[in-house]
């Protein structure tokens, strides 16, 4: 019994991105676009969690970021590939535009990669342009469509 729940404590820990050594903690979260009927009898678009999705749906990738260490962090870059089945379409208000790339090794925005539909992007990624100083956080966010 001990073993199990031992190994179950590692599977865990091995999983939980929050858990990771070192002083940057990443997590992401997907989240679906949902209409909500309020009393008033306006639709609303909310953000729900992502338990089940149908093609067409509109879901929003969330990567959040903290640095728990006492030293800032510099020179990070949050690489993020794009699910095979999602299509990306824009950043979400608010969140700073990823570069995109359409085969994991040149970025760019999509006039600089030669003007490429968004359905091509496979990547979107963030750099930071100053060190992360040490309890600081932030989110990067992005909308897509599943296929």
């Amino acid at each position: 019994m001990l073993i199990r729940s031992l190994f179950l404590l590692g599977v865990v820990l091995a999983t939980s991105p929050a858990m990771a050594a070192g002083p940057l903690q990443v997590t992401s979260q997907v989240m679906v676009e949902a209409k909500q009927r309020a009393a008033d009898g306006t639709t609303k678009i909310a953000l729900v969690p992502a338990h089940r999705v149908v093609p067409g749906d509109r879901v929003v990738f969330t990567l959040a970021y903290r640095n728990t260490g006492a030293q800032p962090l510099a020179d990070l870059v949050f690489d993020n590939p794009v699910p095979k089945g999602v299509a990306y379409r824009a950043p979400v208000p608010n969140s700073p535009a990823p570069e995109l790339s359409v085969d994991g090794h040149r970025y760019g925005t999509l006039a600089q990669l030669g003007a490429v539909e968004p359905d091509a992007v496979t990547h979107v990624r963030w750099r930071l342009a100053r060190p992360l100083a040490p309890g600081a956080s932030g989110t990067f966010a992005f909308q897509a469509v599943l296929k």
